[in-house]
């Protein structure tokens, strides 16, 4: 699929099956979500625009890259999605953050927004909606529906596990969006989680089990 990207990075790889393991901490579980969205961002940001400016070295005067464009914005699907927001700042400081606000009804597994609040001038910024988890993929697509309507343009989606189904789901929706999804797994069960997965990815990195 055109604008899909399935990471295979031996690290990506290592780091999500420590995720998967149930006895995998709060704590762990925590700093391994940092760590493999720090790896999947540097893969995903590897077309930010870039502009040549002066810089002096202690050597001489050069002309050298550096981002350029409006500031990049990291939007977390609350509340997992808040796990992968560091990984994003760590990559680009100066990022601004907005978050989007969806539950997921308990009977129709569709999702509801109660909270949605972007940066400013979203339609001149790259905008990375982030969220461990892509299962049924209503809360992505609801997601980058919120953007767009507020007029973001260039927008990309990452995951570190997902559901077919949610995939297709969300790439049949939103073609122009870039997705970047850690490993694709098998399948979604009668309770719309996805198989094997790792749980509930909100639960294991706030430890609310």
């Amino acid at each position: 699929m055109e604008n899909v990207y399935i990471m295979n990075h031996p690290l990506i790889q290592h780091k999500i099956s420590m995720l998967r393991n149930k006895n995998t901490g709060t704590n762990e579980f925590r700093k391994l979500v940092e760590e493999i969205g720090i790896l999947m961002g540097y893969e995903a940001l590897r077309d930010l625009p870039v502009e040549n400016v002066e810089v002096e070295t202690p050597i001489e005067t050069c002309m050298t890259p550096m981002i350029s464009g409006k500031k990049l914005a990291v939007i977390p699907v609350l509340r997992a999605g808040l796990g992968m927001v560091n990984s994003i700042l760590t990559l680009v400081p100066s990022a601004k953050v907005g978050h989007v606000g969806l539950y997921r009804d308990p009977v129709t597994h569709e999702p509801h927004e109660y909270y949605c609040k972007l940066p400013e001038a979203i339609d001149e910024r790259i905008s990375v909606i982030v969220d461990p988890m892509l299962a049924i993929g209503g809360s992505a697509e609801a997601a980058v529906d919120f953007v767009k309507k507020q007029g973001g343009k260039n927008i990309k989606f990452m995951c570190i596990i997902a559901a077919p189904e949610g995939l297709k789901r969300l790439h049949e929706a939103h073609p122009d969006v870039q997705i970047y999804c850690g490993h694709l797994d098998r399948e979604l069960n009668d309770h719309a989680y996805i198989c094997p997965g790792l749980g509930d990815a909100g639960d294991r990195i706030f430890g609310t089990m």
